[in-house]
């Protein structure tokens, strides 16, 4: 999250503003127990990562489920958390927001970040620590956009949580939940990294 906007706005007033903004001026925020933050631009790597995802994703997923990208906005109920992850997948019923407009889910079965030097930190552990209380959530992967580098967080069962790295091309990141797997090549597909002693 980057600065605050507001010292308080209610729900409503979150929601009303999102949906009335023009996402090419404006950009998406986040919202968590009254205060807004906008959320930052992406980069090239960024994007390409994504939009493999999002192919991987949806060429593989049962008809059954879902592939959305991240205008799809999604909701903690039990903390109040409403952001905008970069994918997210369901499966089954969804879910949504009593009301009309069919924009903020509430029982996303995956949810991706992208991260980079300045979110990965946040990603990892603020983020995990809100998104952990959705009771459908069971996959939640930390790509990283500066490196071949995938954290796999996995619910066993409860809140029981399980932490799998991915760091080589040749390995499947493995998505039980969903009963698939997906190529760390293809995820990192055409993305630019620098070298692998990280030189600039």
């Amino acid at each position: 999250m980057s600065a605050q906007l507001q010292p308080y706005i209610t729900v409503e007033e979150y929601l009303a503003a999102e949906r009335a903004a023009n996402r090419d001026t404006d950009g998406k925020h986040e919202y968590y127990q009254g205060e807004v933050y906008a959320m930052s631009g992406a980069s090239r790597q960024h994007n390409l990562l994504v939009t493999n995802l999002i192919v991987g994703l949806d060429t593989r997923v049962a008809d059954t489920c879902n592939v959305y990208p991240s205008d799809m906005r999604v909701h903690v109920a039990s903390n109040g958390l409403y952001t905008y992850p970069d994918v997210v997948v369901t499966c089954g019923d969804e879910e949504f927001l009593p009301d009309a407009y069919l924009d903020t889910l509430l029982n996303p079965v995956l949810l991706v970040e992208v991260t980079s030097r300045s979110t990965a930190q946040y990603d990892q552990e603020g983020k995990f620590l809100l998104y952990r209380n959705i009771a459908n959530l069971r996959h939640y992967l930390l790509v990283d956009s500066q490196r071949v580098h995938i954290l796999c967080i996995t619910r066993l069962e409860g809140d029981t949580w399980n932490f799998r790295e991915y760091r080589q091309l040749t390995d499947q990141v493995d998505l039980t939940a969903l009963h698939l797997e997906v190529p760390v090549s293809e995820i990192y597909r055409k993305v630019p990294l620098p070298p692998a002693n990280g030189a600039l």
